[in-house]
């Protein structure tokens, strides 16, 4: 197929090859434009590979991109005793600061409380490097659970947790979870989050082909949306005051030991992407042209930050679907509840009168906790204060 301009008509073959122009005469000068190499498409190397869409940005780099490999998921993905979920949001924070939070895994039990962690299950986190160098970097640490991590420069990361647990009836059993996340930055203050997460329990509570996954792909998306907003204030915050210190002239990557306190060795891989960045990323992005707008995370509000229809649900065919569904139930209950109060006067039987009004509340009571979970595509405040 073409793919098509949609505010001119120009259609566009494969190969970047202008084919269609709906305003040109098709006789004369004006026949000749489609053959014109000025009204090609600018055509860049793509992959598909494990289901994502890799886009190698230099439009004269086919060799290159050609003898690369795209960063691969894990092997575990495609086993059957693994569930797997997909999630894509546009962050309002830059690159490091992503790329720092997903480094970070103390931060998770608080951040993250009674979504995907515990503040009571806090532990020391003894992380050891295993090897570092331009590639990026590797390390784990021993114990329950153990956590292994590996940075693939410049925007791939890798955490697998591994749980020695013990259930009734079934025994001794090793949980493994596998989040992998592809930090995409989009421009200065604004990075895609692209994350990949497989377990090997408790699937059917993971959305699937299969019969007995009955959970929706847009209610696991609820839950990930969760741990995104849970992390954006307090990043937003940080920026806030790494960018103080960027304006007087400082590299925050040479200077982040003085800026922050990071006394613990659950510290080491937040440290060893700093000193990735500095030593071998020149320091944040490589952006095509500078630009004086302000970064989004100093002036957006907390309902800007944490709004997941602009950064999630349009972009989410299954979240859009659902939300557009909520919607429409929404319209057939407030319809409903009007009509089982409009109709309640009129039968003369007093029983049927009070069954239509028990409809009407019925259906009142229903339009309203749609209305409710519906906020869930699109805002939902989080304070983490009031998460006991």
């Amino acid at each position: 197929g073409n793919l098509q301009c949609s505010y001119h008509g120009w259609s566009f073959d494969g190969r970047g090859g202008c084919v269609v122009i709906p305003q040109a005469s098709p006789e004369g000068p004006e026949a000749r434009a489609v053959g014109s190499p000025r009204a090609c498409a600018t055509r860049f190397p793509t992959l598909v590979s494990q289901g994502l869409l890799f886009v190698w940005p230099d439009e004269n780099g086919w060799e290159k991109a050609n003898a690369s490999k795209p960063p691969m998921l894990p092997d575990d993905f495609v086993k059957p005793e693994f569930a797997t979920v997909n999630i894509q949001r546009d962050l309002f924070y830059g690159y490091d600061t992503l790329m720092e939070n997903v480094s970070d895994p103390s931060h998770i039990d608080f951040a993250h409380h009674k979504v995907t962690g515990r503040r009571d299950r806090a532990k020391p986190l003894p992380f050891k490097m295993d090897s570092r160098g331009p590639w990026g970097f590797s390390g784990a640490n021993e114990g329950n659970p153990r956590i292994s991590s590996k940075f693939v420069a410049p925007c791939y990361y890798i955490n697998k947790v591994e749980i020695d647990t013990k259930l009734p009836i079934v025994g001794d059993q090793k949980w493994v979870i596998w989040i992998c996340s592809f930090n995409v930055p989009m421009a200065p203050g604004k990075t895609r989050s692209i994350v990949c997460s497989a377990r090997n329990f408790f699937q059917f509570t993971v959305p699937g082909p299969e019969w007995w996954k009955v959970v929706p792909r847009w209610y696991e998306h609820w839950t990930s949306n969760k741990v995104y907003d849970g992390d954006m204030i307090v990043l937003q915050g940080q920026e806030k005051i790494f960018l103080a210190e960027t304006e007087q002239g400082g590299d925050i990557n040479k200077q982040y030991t003085s800026l922050t306190f990071t006394p613990t060795q659950a510290d080491r891989f937040v440290l060893a992407f700093r000193n990735w960045l500095r030593r071998h990323g020149n320091g944040e992005p490589e952006w095509f042209s500078k630009s004086s707008q302000p970064l989004p995370s100093t002036v957006l509000s907390k309902r800007q930050m944490l709004d997941r229809f602009e950064q999630h649900t349009q972009k989410c065919s299954s979240c859009k679907g659902a939300y557009e569904g909520f919607k429409t139930w929404q319209k057939i209950l407030i319809g409903a509840t009007v009509v089982f109060c409009a109709t309640s006067g009129i039968p003369s039987d007093i029983q049927l009168r009070v069954i239509l009004a028990g409809l009407a509340v019925v259906s009142a009571a229903l339009a309203f906790a749609v209305n409710r979970l519906e906020k869930n595509f699109v805002f939902v405040d989080y304070v983490h204060a009031e998460i006991d």
